[in-house]
């Protein structure tokens, strides 16, 4: 078990400007970043036993985050 936060910018390293720019310009691109974020932070508190949940739950939360890496990935890979 890793307890070190997955950052969009570690990520996406040779696309940091890319995805500051689409930030400010794609609505959908900021909201999936921003549910992105919420959702990792709530994962590296669950991980690091600040803010424990079931192991299902916890489960669930990484499939979700992975989901939103992807459909993030698409828009970032499309520019």
């Amino acid at each position: 078990m890793s307890h070190v936060p997955h950052e969009l910018p570690e990520a996406f390293p040779e696309k940091i400007g890319v995805m500051q720019e689409l930030r400010a310009v794609d609505p959908h691109c900021s909201r999936l970043s921003d549910q992105y974020h919420a959702l990792n932070r709530e994962i590296h508190r669950a991980d690091t036993n600040i803010a424990p949940v079931s192991d299902t739950h916890l489960e669930d939360m990484k499939k979700h985050r992975l989901a939103l890496l992807d459909q993030i990935a698409g828009i970032v890979n499309r520019v």
